[in-house]
């Protein structure tokens, strides 16, 4: 029987060996073609009780899910309420309607002046630069977006850059979608060098989740152009739960620092799977450790569909505050909510407990 190996070496020259792809020869592009996109097969595949297809059935009709492979490998085998499985298996919960829920819960339409473009506060600018991500969130705020209507050819670029013309006062434009990285390099360095052009741009954000569930994602292709550029890029990653965080997700962020990126997380509170002072202390310290700054947990978004993962905002509060009992200061993300209509993010004062 011909022996295994994960690498070629000079052994290959001597013994009949064969050759195995490991996950690092995986490009991510052919990670997403991989992805799982049944939901009998995600069940299968996590020995899950079967009759976790029924529950999930009409929500995936609904908004289908997609989870990647070197994501699935950080779930826990038959454990149905690990805390990365319930961010992406449908549940008929989703398709409860509640009071309050609705599908555009930021009012995002009202802040949509042209095609793609998101202008909600001064001085920044976010573009919709596709619809598509590498992994869908059952609890995602723009699970309804009108991407269709939204959805910017190569050609119509221009209009982005003609629009910060005429509004020279943006000195920063944020990359979002959809997951912006799901574009090609070839595609994104060309865009960011129109941006570049335009002297009043100081700042590239980009806000993705992709190098979490994809950590091949950050390749050398990606590194050229973040090389080549100019501009302070930083790098808004969203990650919810320590056990996101693994070997290959560290390695990808070290590798995007040591080409001067800033980067960031952002995660959201939900209900069953970051709700508790271990998973929060947990996930800050994970986080810190691969590189990246804790900087804000939202509450909940209210968009339709996930209602079953929300806290209320005391509650988030009292969190908050047993958190920051736990952790220096600089570990302590913002806990903050997105309110339609006013001028910035509202920030929450975590509720301290005297008694600690």
């Amino acid at each position: 029987m011909a022996a295994i190996i994960t690498q070629i070496n000079p052994i290959l020259q001597i013994f009949d060996v064969i050759p195995i792809q490991t996950d690092n020869d995986v490009t991510w592009s052919e990670h997403l073609s991989q992805a799982l996109t049944q939901l009998p097969e995600l069940i299968h595949h996590l020995g899950l009780p079967q009759s976790m297809i029924k529950h999930g059935k009409q929500a995936h009709q609904a908004f289908r899910l997609f989870v990647p492979r070197p994501y699935l490998s950080r779930i826990e085998y038959a454990n149905p309420t690990d805390p990365l499985l319930i961010q992406v298996l449908p549940s008929t919960h989703e398709m409860l309607a509640i009071t309050g829920y609705s599908k555009d819960p930021l009012e995002e339409a009202d802040h949509n002046p042209q095609k793609a473009i998101v202008h909600k506060y001064k001085r920044r600018l976010l573009v919709i630069t596709t619809g598509s991500c590498a992994v869908n969130c059952r609890y995602c705020f723009r699970r309804h977006f009108p991407y269709a209507d939204n959805q910017l050819a190569q050609a119509e670029w221009d209009s982005v850059i003609d629009y910060l013309a005429a509004h020279p006062d943006i000195n920063e434009v944020i990359l979002s979608g959809g997951d912006p990285l799901m574009m090609k390099d070839a595609l994104l360095a060309d865009k960011v060098r129109k941006l570049e052009a335009l002297p009043q741009i100081k700042r590239l954000r980009i806000h993705s989740r992709l190098p979490v569930v994809i950590p091949q994602r950050v390749c050398q292709d990606m590194l050229n152009w973040i090389n080549a550029s100019h501009l302070d890029i930083i790098m808004v990653w969203h990650i919810n739960h320590a056990n996101e965080v693994d070997e290959q997700v560290t390695h990808a962020a070290q590798r995007l620092k040591q080409s001067g990126v800033t980067l960031l997380n952002q995660g959201v509170l939900l209900r069953g799977v970051n709700d508790t002072i271990e998973a929060q202390v947990n996930l800050s310290e994970a986080v810190f450790k691969a590189g990246i700054i804790p900087y804000y947990m939202f509450t909940l978004d209210p968009v339709e569909g996930a209602a079953h993962f929300d806290i209320s905002i005391e509650e988030a509060q009292r969190l908050m505050g047993k958190v920051a009992a736990e952790l220096p200061g600089y570990l302590v993300p913002r806990l903050a909510k997105e309110i339609p209509g006013r001028a910035a993010k509202t920030v929450l004062a975590p509720i301290l407990d005297s008694s600690t």
